[in-house]
């Protein structure tokens, strides 16, 4: 009787958490579980019972991938500090006339990344220019560069890129981002 009381606490936990998207140590975190054995022996039997649905190897949610925000979803991926910025942005603010097949982030990493139907290109960047916040806004719990900062990036990553609506950029804002990171 005890160990059922025990994994519906689990299940209730899980369920009454606003994230929906979980690496193991998350749910090791979340269930105050230490023991490995016991942690992977949970995360199988709730896999199993479609309480948890696999993305990949240690990384796991309560809804199918589909319905998990694209941006979230990339941003919990990768693990790590990290914004929405560059390509997605610039596509988003009509900066950028040209078609991407990807979400572009920036991190301390660089990676491709596929999870179902989408795909993420993760560039690295110096962390002295990563962690200042400049220009960096926080939309529904994820971050996302705003439209100087991303040109501030992607001038970082390629300095000659072609900007199709440069008439539509702050070049003053851009120059105050570029002096304050000191980029």
């Amino acid at each position: 009787m005890k160990k059922k009381l025990e994994k519906d606490w689990k299940i209730k936990t899980l369920f009454e958490d606003s994230r929906q998207i979980y690496h193991t140590q998350d749910l090791a975190v979340l269930w105050g579980v230490s023991n490995q054995n016991t942690l992977y022996t949970a995360i199988k039997r709730y896999v199993k019972r479609g309480m948890l649905k696999k993305i990949y190897k240690g990384f796991y949610s309560t809804i199918s991938i589909d319905r998990i925000d694209p941006f979230e979803l990339g941003l919990t991926a990768i693990h790590r500090y990290g914004y929405v910025s560059t390509e997605t942005i610039l596509v988003r603010e009509g900066i950028i006339f040209q078609e991407i097949n990807y979400i572009t982030l920036v991190s301390n990493i660089s990676k491709k990344i596929e999870i179902g139907k989408n795909k993420f290109l993760v560039r690295k960047m110096k962390d002295e220019f990563l962690y200042n916040n400049i220009g960096v806004l926080e939309n529904g719990g994820k971050r996302e560069a705003s439209l100087e900062r991303a040109v501030v990036d992607m001038l970082y990553f390629n300095p000659n890129y072609h900007f199709d609506a440069k008439n539509r950029i702050d070049w003053q804002k851009v120059e105050e981002i570029k002096k304050e990171i000191g980029c």
